[in-house]
């Protein structure tokens, strides 16, 4: 039996929990830097495997999900966790499936599941938890960019599932050069920001590597597959598991947790089983 297109996308929001470490590690580069590289080096080693390139109307469609996808959400996330920390940063994550179950509501008409919507509560509620608990700090920095990274990752999930795969190429070319997109667009930005690359050591190198081609080449490719096999609001409600992944990292790094944020860890959890019971939404607008 070949695993559920879900259980395999999960294991993307997963990686992603640990990049926050990763980012401590490549310091003193900066966060959006580190953004261009992940998105550009992804999306040049995902290339290099499809050889293919994008044909008439995707040059544009696959520039604008690449705007939305990675160059504006990676840099965003990472000059909010430069803020607020790791596991602070990747909670505002959740946000991400009530922003799509509002758009679908406001502009496809189509009303939330049940599963769904409990699922997008308790997990808001998980969030809240996780934010009030003691040891978080935040600043009005970090959550704006934090929120606006939820935005365009929400609008860019939107986009995929109503878009599709483009006639003739595969999921993994679509991602490649969605990557590619959002990294080229990154860097001037990441030089006007951070200014020139410093010279990582070679201590420094294998968490790079591991950013690029676990955390985001291969990462990506599972997430976008079960967005195309399922749904755009299903796969977003697997975008808890990063800010589990990142606290209990913090955790195993010796940070304490309060009964508060537990049990908003908790929520987070079964907001993820809520939202992954089997449901029948109308896919029509996603094909």
């Amino acid at each position: 039996m070949k695993p559920s297109p879900l259980l395999l996308a999960s294991l993307a929001p997963i990686g992603w929990g640990t990049s926050y470490v990763v980012l401590e590690h490549l310091q003193p580069l900066g966060p959006t830097s580190v953004a261009a590289l992940r998105a550009l080096g992804a999306g040049l080693l995902l290339l290099a495997l499809v050889r293919q390139w994008p044909r008439g109307e995707w040059w544009w469609k696959s520039a604008l999900l690449g705007a939305l996808n990675f160059g504006l959400f990676f840099s965003t996330l990472f000059i909010s966790a430069a803020h607020l920390g790791g596991g602070l940063a990747a909670t505002l994550g959740a946000l991400g499936p009530l922003l799509i179950l509002a758009f679908n509501c406001a502009a496809l008409r189509q009303s939330p599941g049940p599963a769904a919507l409990k699922a997008g509560v308790l997990g808001l509620l998980g969030v809240a938890l996780l934010v009030m608990g003691p040891g978080a700090h935040a600043n009005a920095i970090g959550l704006i960019t934090g929120v606006l990274s939820v935005v365009a990752a929400s609008g860019g999930y939107l986009l995929a599932g109503a878009w599709g795969t483009p006639p003739g190429a595969s999921l993994l070319a679509l991602t490649a050069w969605q990557l590619c997109w959002g990294g080229a667009l990154l860097v001037p930005v990441a030089w006007w920001l951070d200014g020139p690359l410093p010279s990582l050591t070679p201590a420094q190198l294998p968490w790079l590597a591991y950013l690029i081609v676990v955390g985001t080449a291969v990462a990506y490719a599972l997430w976008f597959r079960g967005i195309r096999d399922t749904s755009p609001v299903q796969v977003s409600l697997l975008t808890r598991l990063s800010p589990a992944t990142a606290i209990a990292l913090d955790l195993l790094n010796g940070r304490p947790l309060g009964a508060a944020q537990w049990t908003g860890l908790g929520l987070i959890a079964l907001s993820v089983l809520v939202g992954s019971w089997p449901s029948r939404p109308a896919r029509a607008a996603y094909n």
